[in-house]
């Protein structure tokens, strides 16, 4: 059986390149030592995002993805990699719903059922997750065991208020890593009856308030964004590339959307010149992003 896509040998060479230390952690405004005096700490992140319930491989049918993606192989290089590495992160920039049968059939209980028992940290939406509504969305959430954060979208006068976080704070080692997610406009994309009263608020204003938060309130040594916003466009469309650049205190956007596959992350520079690494791993489970 073929194996599933890593490119890991290609992020260690991004790493080493932009000669950053063996840790994602120390990019961004901190310094290392910030980290832990008695000892270096690494974080592993693990990353998908669009898997559109591709639960089993692609069919050995002689397509260009034949015997890729599927959840049975993912869960054992998840399982693998947390036994080697005492840090790890694993989280999912959205569209986690439809594509596959599955999902027509069970709207979306087996996708989440399978994140959990993966040992998902967290995952934003994607403009798919409100392809049953959000009764259907809600429906589903008893059988996620990890939470949905989503910063820019006000669920107030929905189902879905109270139930979704605007950020949340992760504890590695000496490490406080705090996480809040982007999602796409909606209206034009989706039904309007599929999302209701959900209200989109600009994705620029939120990044930047939520990660202010993070940092310099609330102590966080490193700030991820989970997006859905799309890698990037010729228009001016706010993307990952254009959150980067107009934004302080994010250290890592993991993105989603465009179903971009990426050889290796970008490095661009946030308004304070300083580097924001932007990362996005294709579609349906075919690769699983790491970066150390």
């Amino acid at each position: 059986m073929e194996e599933l896509l890593l490119n890991k040998n290609s992020r260690r060479d991004f790493l080493r390149k932009t000669g950053a230390a063996a840790a994602l952690v120390t990019l961004g405004s901190v310094p290392f030592a910030a980290f832990g005096k008695d000892a270096d700490v690494q974080l592993t992140i693990l990353h998908t995002n669009d898997v559109h319930s591709r639960i089993e491989p692609f069919p050995m049918d002689g397509s260009r993805n034949q015997g890729m993606g599927g959840v049975a192989r993912r869960a054992a290089l998840i399982e693998k990699i947390r036994q080697e590495q005492k840090n790890v992160l694993l989280l999912d920039a959205g569209d986690v719903f439809q594509g596959t049968p599955y999902f027509n059939l069970y709207g979306g209980e087996l996708e989440f059922t399978l994140m959990s028992k993966m040992g998902y940290d967290a995952a934003t939406m994607g403009n798919h997750d409100f392809d049953n509504g959000i009764s259907g969305f809600v429906k589903q959430l008893p059988h996620a065991n990890f939470p949905f954060i989503v910063s820019n979208y006000n669920f107030e006068n929905t189902e879905l208020q109270g139930k979704v976080l605007p950020y949340k704070i992760f504890k590695k080692g000496s490490v406080k890593v705090g996480v809040f997610g982007l999602g796409i406009e909606l209206a034009g994309l989706v039904n309007k009856k599929n999302y209701g009263e959900i209200v989109y608020t600009d994705p620029v204003a939120k990044a930047n308030e939520m990660a202010s938060l993070l940092r310099n309130e609330l102590g966080c040594e490193m700030v991820i964004c989970l997006s859905h916003l799309g890698y990037k466009y010729k228009d001016n469309k706010v993307s990952d590339q254009v959150l980067a650049r107009s934004t302080r205190n994010i250290d890592l956007i993991i993105g989603g959307h465009t179903h971009t596959f990426m050889k290796v992350p970008d490095e661009i520079m946030n308004l304070d010149g300083k580097p924001v690494h932007v990362n996005q791993v294709g579609f349906a489970g075919i690769n699983l992003g790491r970066l150390d």
